[in-house]
């Protein structure tokens, strides 16, 4: 499926086909509520690295969360202007790219079901608002994104 998102603002937009574009996964650790403000849907489109087309690639900024002391290699990509959530892109995982559902202008599928996970790291005032069929993890689940939609029969 082609994705076309952009930040709030215009100066960044993008395309990008998604084998995973299902946003089902609801992350409350501090760097996606941090980062991505809010209870999730920060890393949960999975797509193809080499297919990523960007215009205003020059208004693009770069963070590397640090986690448990140590700083991640995986580059959260934002907007210098808006700080727009943009993707996320781990060289551990080259060819996977890993849009933010929030930067999406293209209609998502809506999934059956959500993941709830890092449940542990999410504070007292942020509800979990799952349904009959979601699941929920303390932290990770063992499933991942292509498993997800692979087992629902939701690959496109």
């Amino acid at each position: 499926m082609l994705l076309e998102g952009s930040c709030h603002c215009g100066a960044v937009t993008f395309k990008v086909n998604a084998r995973h574009p299902y946003p089902f996964n609801r992350c409350y650790c501090s760097v996606c509520r941090k980062t991505a403000g809010g209870g999730g849907y920060a890393v949960n489109l999975g797509a193809d690295a080499d297919s990523l087309v960007v215009c205003g690639e020059e208004h693009i900024r770069v963070y590397h969360a640090v986690i448990d002391g140590a700083t991640s290699p995986a580059e959260r990509h934002f907007c210098q202007h808006c700080a727009s959530c943009l993707w996320l892109h781990d060289p551990r995982w080259p060819a996977l790219l890993h849009p933010f559902a929030s930067a999406i202008d293209t209609p998502l599928p809506h999934p059956p079901e959500h993941v709830h996970l890092m449940l542990a790291a999410r504070p007292d005032w942020v509800e979990v608002d799952a349904g009959p069929r979601d699941r929920c993890f303390d932290g990770y689940p063992d499933e991942s994104l292509a498993d997800w939609h692979q087992r629902l029969g939701l690959e496109r």
